[in-house]
């Protein structure tokens, strides 16, 4: 494990891979398919193809809502640069997660390495170490408190017991979802069965494909699932009770989800379709659909919230990333030049896009409701951005007012298997 600390600047040119160095990613979103069978085939190989990455046409149909730097002549004055790489790990990263002060990496051979990140030391020197194995693809990774829930493409949850103070030593799994009770307790009830392929049927607390995101309630109460199956499903944290599946929830593939503050569910699938769903009625776990948005042209990748709530944006195969407020188009933020493959937001105004054209961009809204702009570009990595995850430092520039404002903390995996940790600096009056 160890990092490698960046001296050029996050914008310099570098050299066109070869076509071959181009095929580094799984297909992460699958065409339309008729049966559970095609789902479940591809989970079952980690064959690389560089079709998955390749963009589909933009959206002429709907406006444009970034503006160029040379619209808003002071975007200049923020700053941004590359800390460090940090290098050791072993294959692609598929996703990230920060608590405290730890940086979580989720990788494609099952390996999870942690970071520590402490935002006190002055050197930036970061130390990895990995702290499970499961030998199985982990697509995500999130964490409550000391338990770490991650995401794997044998079709399983798995959950960790974080003990960041006993040095080298990784953490233990202490359940599987679903959990042996779980699966006993649904045996022998016929009602508990559901069809998952032409001769075969399951309980319906299984997923039967990759488990492609996680996510977390507000309180932290209730986990929430999604598959390639088609299906996401909602757990108890605390016992790991699987308490609702939501069957045939898309028609294709899902490869996001988030959840709201008001507990709203939306869901992003290979379909092309975001679906959002809330409860039958208060008090209840069950869930129905609320609405449905169409106006991607190809697969959904990516979904994130506003820190508010009130706004969505979703990143797709189409190059754009729409922006829906109250249900409605806003707009489509353009600039990456391949497909969206994930979204951050780092704050209410602040969003981060990684991209199969192997760049990070920062968006800013503001300069009227519904203008937003490109701060800032981040060049570096050799291969597709897989997953991002930021923060606010807690060091700001505020030694004048002529320099005052925030600085946040960026961190994108890619499939060149490196993170790669930035620093941007966005003056008060852009805030």
């Amino acid at each position: 494990m160890g990092f490698l600390p960046c001296s050029l600047p996050c914008q310099s040119k570098k050299k066109p891979l070869d076509s071959s160095d181009q095929t580094q990613s799984r297909h992460l979103s699958s065409n339309s398919s008729s049966s559970l069978i095609s789902l479940s085939s591809r989970s079952l190989s980690l064959s690389l193809s560089s079709r998955s990455f390749s963009s589909q046409p933009s959206l002429p149909s709907i406006p444009s809502l970034s503006i160029s730097s040379s619209q808003v002549e002071h975007l200049s004055n923020t700053f941004h640069h590359c800390l460090a790489t940090l290098t050791g790990h072993s294959s692609y990263i598929f996703c990230l997660s920060i608590a405290e002060k730890h940086l979580y990496c989720g990788s494609s051979n099952g390996e999870i390495l942690v970071w520590d990140i402490n935002p006190s030391r002055q050197d930036n020197c970061f130390k990895g170490k990995t702290v499970c194995q499961s030998g199985t693809a982990i697509k995500s990774i999130v964490i409550m408190g000391d338990k770490l829930f991650s995401a794997h493409q044998d079709h399983r949850i798995r959950v960790w017991k974080i003990d960041n103070e006993t040095p080298n030593r990784n953490y233990k799994c202490i359940a599987t979802l679903p959990t042996i009770n779980d699966r006993c307790m649904k045996l022998f009830w016929t009602r508990n069965y559901v069809q998952v392929r032409r001769h075969k049927k399951c309980t319906w607390v299984h997923h039967v494909d990759t488990v492609s995101a996680l996510a977390l309630s507000k309180d932290g109460s209730l986990l929430y699932s999604a598959s390639w199956d088609r299906t996401f499903k909602i757990w108890r944290s605390s016992d790991f009770k699987c308490l609702e599946s939501v069957w045939n929830a898309h028609d294709d593939a899902i490869n996001s989800i988030v959840v709201s503050n008001n507990g709203h569910v939306y869901t992003g699938s290979a379909d092309k379709k975001i679906k959002i769903w809330t409860k039958q009625q208060e008090g209840s776990n069950k869930h129905t659909l609320m609405t449905t948005l169409e106006k991607h042209k190809s697969a959904v990748n990516a979904l994130a919230l506003s820190t508010d709530g009130c706004v969505l944006y979703s990143g797709a195969c189409d190059r754009s990333i729409i922006v829906w407020e109250k249900l409605q188009v806003l707009g489509a933020l353009r600039g990456h030049k391949k497909s969206i493959l994930c979204l951050a937001v780092v704050s209410n105004d602040l969003l981060c896009s990684g991209s199969a054209d192997k760049t990070v961009r920062i968006w800013k809204r503001g300069f009227g409701k519904s203008c937003y702009s490109c701060l800032a570009v981040f060049e570096g990595h050799n291969g597709p951005v897989k997953c991002l995850t930021a923060t606010l430092d807690s060091q700001k520039y505020d030694d004048d007012d002529s320099c005052s404002g925030n600085s946040y903390m960026i961190y994108s995996g890619s499939l060149d298997c490196d993170v790669k940790v930035w620093k941007l600096w966005v003056p008060n009056y852009l805030s």
